[in-house]
């Protein structure tokens, strides 16, 4: 009964856990790579948003005021 057994339970192989159960040092490895892909992830879309033109910004509708009633259909 290895450390990594219920790798199984979730489809892994037994080849597979076996490894894990032998080098355990991979999951680790696995896990780190992981959040650093996630946090690269984050890192670029952080620098797209802030270097992005105020044109090619999203503007917010103006969804009541004073003239929300104004500009209808004319009978």
């Amino acid at each position: 009964m290895g450390q990594f057994d219920w790798f199984s339970s979730i489809g892994a192989t037994d080849e597979a856990v076996a490894v894990l159960n032998d080098q355990p040092q991979l999951f680790t490895i696995l896990i780190l790579v992981l959040v650093g892909l996630g946090l690269q992830g984050l890192l670029l879309w952080f620098i797209h948003y802030a270097t992005l033109k105020p044109e090619q910004k999203k503007k917010k509708k103006d969804k009541g005021g004073k003239d929300a009633g104004k500009g209808g259909a004319k009978k």
